[in-house]
């Protein structure tokens, strides 16, 4: 197999440098272009990173951006004119920035994704089975915790699980979304779906389904101990992108379930 000519933008960022240090062993790249949103003096893996242009993604066959929104739409523009693929792994879009990725993959193959962990996205299919097969006669509730540098919440990983319940009950996610609650040590279980989230440490990430009858409560979780699952998720989903058409894919699709 050919090399993929990769980029990374937020090179500097946690997920950045993590997936610099995965690629490292993955012989299937060729890390050529890194960005930041200021620019950066020193060289990272002999490389001097770059703002968001044209030319940072020239020579790239694919681009892997965990940044925010607002640079996730300033590479999403620019991989559309050059026709480069990209994995997302950025999180904290609104409904409106959704719908706009989906007009994005028209153009481009894009795979997009609140976690690229494999645990985490079997999590969410097991919640929607869950979800599904439990009936109306369950509420739900979901718990996270995160290190003190996350900024956005519910994280991304949350709002997927969340699409999961919504899914399985077959209703509209946005529909479903209940009270966002921020480091309670408790909180209820709603007819829609009620979110905490917890900031301490430096947790790598921790996330809790649970659905209860009040006469008895299923709990479905998943705990993280190293950041590189989600790198080398991404870089698994890279490479399984790299032979798709233009359109929206998930971890889900890359994972094959139903």
């Amino acid at each position: 197999m050919k090399k993929i000519n990769l980029a990374i933008t937020g090179c500097m960022g946690r997920m950045g440098q993590q997936i610099i240090k995965s690629v490292k062993y993955d012989k299937n790249f060729n890390l050529i272009s890194l960005t930041e949103s200021k620019k950066i003096r020193k060289r990272i893996n002999g490389i001097i990173p770059d703002l968001n242009t044209e030319q940072s993604f020239k020579k790239v066959d694919l681009i892997i951006d965990f940044t925010i929104p607002k640079c996730t739409f300033e590479v999403l523009k620019i991989a559309a004119k050059l026709k480069k693929r990209i994995v997302i792994g950025t999180t904290g879009f609104t409904k409106k920035e959704e719908k706009l990725i989906k007009k994005f993959s028209k153009k481009i193959p894009i795979l997009k994704a609140g976690n690229m962990s494999l645990g985490v996205n079997l999590l969410m299919y097991l919640t929607e089975i869950a979800s599904r097969s439990l009936g109306k006669n369950f509420l739900s509730k979901i718990n996270e915790i995160h290190h003190i540098h996350k900024k956005d919440y519910p994280s991304g990983t949350a709002l997927m699980l969340g699409k999961g319940i919504a899914q399985g009950k077959r209703k509209e996610f946005y529909n479903m979304i209940g009270k966002k609650f921020l480091n309670k040590k408790k909180f209820p279980y709603g007819n829609k779906i009620n979110f905490n989230s917890i900031r301490k440490g430096e947790i790598i990430g921790e996330h809790e389904v649970k659905f209860s009858s009040g006469k008895e409560i299923i709990s479905l979780n998943h705990e993280a101990f190293d950041r590189a699952l989600y790198s080398e998720g991404a870089l698994s989903a890279a490479k399984w992108l790299m032979k798709k058409k233009p359109g929206l894919y998930s971890m889900r699709n890359f994972m094959n379930f139903e």
